[in-house]
């Protein structure tokens, strides 16, 4: 049975990004950039977490960032590429003998980054055990996003806060239109609608939903440098629906050709468009289905009634 175009292939999503993580950080400008535009956005937020997540920390650029930024907070960074991990892992600091030692004689979890191989989609983590959920590109590999903030939301604890960044609908249209001069295959993924986002943050438990986007371009030479960037991050077609197989001469004598006709100023487009949210976990005295948790002391009622 032929799968639904926008559906994601998960085997290939981890398959992509384990195989990119050594040529990742050399291709990664734009996800730097837009990671450093996500922290900006926490410096209007009065939040002090005790633990932070990380979804999809990739090499991890930000968490580097978060435990600079929470120094006295418990980290963990959660990828679906181990090999992406064990990047992570090299570019943490190392503690030395001392410190170990003194680790082991005197916990102190607030210098602990604890790395998990997991989907996001199905976090092995404890309900209320998260203060700051943070993800910064990589919600668009979730398979059930509505599904996925659920989640989210069951593991921070009350109060908590979810802050995250995006690719929204109009990301790669400069290649989307060249490839339609192909054949009518899914070739780019399909990404949600900032509007969308907001919706399912509501239906997910969220409260106070902040929805922004920006339009950012990057300019190449030619496509083939394009294409060399998307495989370096691991960024490619994943589609469950995708044409298999490689190009042929022809196929992409066509699709260059396509592309060429959108040229601006000797450059070749590429159109990003980034959609930032935050919401807040809120009380959480309210269930999925919308009814209302109320809590009663029982004992204290019997006393006040003399039944004690």
């Amino acid at each position: 049975m032929p799968k639904p175009a926008g559906e994601l292939d998960f085997a290939e999503v981890r398959r992509a990004f384990g195989h990119a993580a050594a040529s990742y950080d050399a291709h990664a400008v734009l996800q730097r950039e837009v990671c450093d535009r996500l922290l900006e956005r926490l410096d209007y937020m009065t939040l002090q977490p005790g633990r932070v997540l990380d979804v999809g920390s990739g090499t991890g650029y930000g968490l580097a960032h978060l435990r600079s930024r929470y120094a006295e907070a418990e980290c963990c960074a959660l990828d679906v590429a181990p090999a992406m991990l064990f990047a992570t892992r090299a570019r943490l600091p190392q503690p030395t003998w001392t410190q170990r030692a003194l680790q082991r004689l005197s916990p102190d979890s607030s210098s602990l980054t604890h790395l998990l191989c997991a989907d996001m989609e199905r976090l092995p983590l404890a309900p209320n055990s998260m203060n700051l959920v943070w993800s910064s590109l990589a919600l668009q590999w979730a398979h059930d996003l509505e599904a996925t903030l659920k989640g989210f939301h069951q593991v921070l604890a009350p109060g908590g806060l979810l802050i995250f960044a995006t690719f929204g609908p109009d990301t790669l249209k400069e290649l989307r239109a060249a490839f339609t001069a192909i054949d009518d295959a899914p070739h780019v993924n399909r990404f949600v609608d900032l509007h969308d986002i907001g919706d399912m943050l509501i239906h997910a438990g969220f409260a106070s939903p902040v929805m922004e986007m920006d339009m950012l371009t990057l300019t190449y030479a030619d496509l083939k440098s394009l294409m060399r960037d998307l495989k370096g991050i691991g960024a490619h077609n994943a589609a469950a629906a995708r044409r298999r197989g490689l190009f042929g001469k022809s196929a992409w004598a066509r699709l260059e050709q396509a592309y060429e006709s959108q040229r601006l100023e000797g450059r070749l487009p590429a159109t990003f468009e980034v959609v930032y949210g935050h919401a807040w976990a809120g009380d959480k005295t309210r269930r999925e289905d919308g009814r209302q948790v109320i809590e009663f002391a029982i004992g204290e009622r019997k006393k006040k009634l003399g039944r004690g």
